[in-house]
């Protein structure tokens, strides 16, 4: 994972919110089901290999070739590529949002009774 720094920041935030939600509810099962969706987030948005999933979905089930990390050549200097995780990709943002989405909906009346 390239960015250490945004990962260790989104579980202190999840910690402080798992407490949080503890001291509200009392109740283990409420946290522990706080934490679990947190670190299912956590897990799709921060931990994927963006190189990867970046490429057309028809070519998902294929390895990244070497073309696609050198695209310049062996010999030219690497390129700093922009961040691909802010890239809004309408596939991604579908699923994202009814995966969470309900996750998040299912969360909430979970905690909320």
């Amino acid at each position: 994972m390239p960015n250490d720094a945004a990962f260790r920041w989104a579980l202190v935030w999840l910690a402080a919110i798992v407490v949080v939600i503890g001291l509200y509810t009392h109740s283990w099962n409420k946290m522990m089901a706080t934490y679990l969706l947190g670190i299912l987030g956590i897990m799709g948005v921060l931990l994927p290999d963006w190189d990867f999933f970046d490429r057309p979905f028809s070519h998902w089930n294929s390895p990244i070739s070497s073309v696609d990390h050198h695209r310049h050549g062996p010999n030219s200097a690497p390129t700093p590529k922009p961040p691909t995780r802010f890239r809004m990709y309408p596939v991604r943002l579908v699923v994202y949002t009814l995966v969470y989405g309900f996750g998040f909906y299912k969360w909430w009346m979970f905690i909320s009774n």
